[in-house]
Parts: structure tokens; C-alpha cells; sequence
């Protein structure tokens, strides 16, 4: 049961929620609108419905308005702001010694969980270690199950850059892997998802924004990402991974040893403008 619920008497009739439902299943043949109990199985979950609603009447899956921040032009970042936040972010390979605050960890993932999903399917799973300690733990494991395979010959081939991760890791302590990040953030995704390695990218894409507003360090981690999915996918059952995801990518975070004063600028983006279909 989607619980559709409209105030009848805020409700001004005007239609909006109807003519911008992805899944068109909203009617407004009674001059309010409603959803055909037949139709109810298409609705993809999005609540596009209570978010357009600019009299707040329409409640659906037992989420009402008030709920919801309102959106105005005084709560949204200026496009100079997003700009300076977009070009200033940075990957971040020296952290410090410390946990970010565990409730802080939270309030980022919840606010990257609401990125766009394919299909709205929403079938990711975040693992987190949150505590340094438990990091630290798992970086011993890896490096230790990593030396077994290398030393049995067992190293799948074109994994060899390994061999010299390991060694920088057992002459000079250097952490390649995790560049000594206090935290990982693992996404997952259900395969039966419409785009689970998209929907993964596009939530870590968000995690990193919010995360580097609230001057915290991020690093897109392709080696840990490599090591769990193709070294030693054993470990994915420890981290809690379910077995019916696939890991997509794995992000290092925490509080940078050091922070960037300005941003720099790119070379032009090649852009091809389509002016006409011959």
C-alpha cells in the first residue's frame, strides 16, 4: 500500500503532482488527485509528488511535507559557492590520526544515499569503518593475506603491482592501498539492480561533496577497490557486504593533514556543440 494522502482542504487542484509523476499514475479525474489502487504496483518510490506540492497536502509511503526542508532560494548555495566547491576538491592523501565524529560519518552517508538511483531502485549497501583501530586491523590482514599469495605464487595475473605495494609496505611501512585514510566507505550494489555501478558512483560522487563541505578528505580508492574485488574477495563477507551485491568502489576519508588554499583551473573541456542532425 503506497498510503496516498491528499488534505482536501489545502489541496488547490492544480495538477502539478500528476502531470510530474515518472510513473503517470496519478489521475486527476475527481479534480484531486488520486492513484488507482490497480496502479499503485508502477510506483517507483520517488515521492516527486510531495516534494512539487507547494501547498504541502500530498503525503504518500507514510512520509508527510513537514518532514522535508523546505527549498528557497535562502537555504540553497549560490552557483559561485558550488562552483568553488566543485574545483577545490581535491583527493586527499595525508590524513590525520584521529576519527571523524562517528554521528558526522552518519549524517554523510544519509545525505549521499539521497543521490539519483537508476529505476529510483536504491539498492545500495554502504559499509563503513568508522573507528581507525578497526582499520588498522583490516590494513594488517590485507597486507599479511596479500604476502601469502605472493610468496605461494598465487598472485592472479595483472595484479603484479602488487608485489611492489607489498614491498614498499614491508621495507618502508608506505601504505599504498588505504594511503593511511582513518576511515573506508565500501558501496555496494544489488545486481538486479536498472544501474548498480552508476548508482554507486553517482552516491560516492555526493559522499565527496558533503564530505569536503564539511572539510573532511576524501580518495577514490581504485587499489582497495581492486584488492576486495579481485585479491582477496574473501574479505567482503567480513565487512558485512551481501552476497547478492557487488562491490563497485571503495572510498578512503578523514580529517586531512593538510588543506588546500585555492582551487586551480583545467584545461578547456573538449566540447562538441551539436547544432543540427544532417
Amino acid at each position: 500500500m503506497l498510503d496516498f494522502k491528499v488534505d482536501n482542504e489545502t489541496c488547490i487542484s492544480c495538477g502539478q503532482c500528476a502531470s510530474d509523476c515518472p510513473a503517470m499514475i496519478i489521475s486527476m479525474e475527481t479534480n484531486l488527485p488520486t492513484i488507482d489502487p490497480e496502479l499503485e504496483q508502477y510506483c517507483i518510490r520517488c515521492m516527486h509528488c510531495v516534494a512539487i506540492c507547494s501547498e504541502g497536502s500530498v503525503s504518500i509511503l507514510g512520509y508527510n511535507p513537514e518532514q522535508g526542508i523546505s527549498v528557497s532560494d535562502s537555504v540553497l548555495p549560490t552557483s559561485d559557492q558550488v562552483e568553488v566547491l566543485i574545483k577545490a576538491r581535491r583527493t586527499t592523501r595525508n590524513y590525520q590520526d584521529r576519527n571523524v565524529d562517528a554521528e558526522l560519518i552518519t549524517k554523510m552517508i544519509n545525505v549521499a544515499s539521497h543521490a539519483p538511483s537508476g529505476h529510483n531502485d536504491r539498492g545500495l549497501h554502504f559499509s563503513v569503518i568508522d573507528d581507525k583501530g578497526v582499520l588498522f586491523d583490516l590494513r594488517s590482514i590485507v597486507y599479511e593475506e596479500m604476502e601469502k599469495i605472493i610468496s605461494a605464487g598465487e598472485l592472479p595475473e595483472d595484479l603484479e603491482m602488487f608485489v611492489d605495494i607489498l614491498d614498499a609496505w614491508k621495507q618502508t611501512g608506505k601504505d599504498i592501498i588505504f594511503r593511511n585514510a582513518p576511515h573506508l566507505l565500501l558501496v555496494s550494489a544489488d545486481i538486479d539492480s536498472a544501474a548498480p555501478q552508476q548508482d554507486a558512483i553517482i552516491a560516492l560522487s555526493s559522499f565527496e561533496l558533503y564530505a569536503n563541505s564539511n572539510k573532511i578528505g576524501t580518495v577514490w580508492n581504485g587499489l582497495a577497490t581492486l584488492t576486495f574485488s579481485e585479491l582477496l574477495p574473501s574479505l567482503q563477507k567480513k565487512l558485512g557486504i551481501p552476497e547478492t551485491h557487488q562491490l563497485e568502489y571503495v572510498m578512503g576519508f578523514g580529517h586531512p593533514a593538510i588543506w588546500y588554499k585555492r582551487t586551480i583551473e583545467r584545461q578547456s573541456p573538449a566540447i562538441n556543440r551539436i547544432t543540427s542532425i544532417d
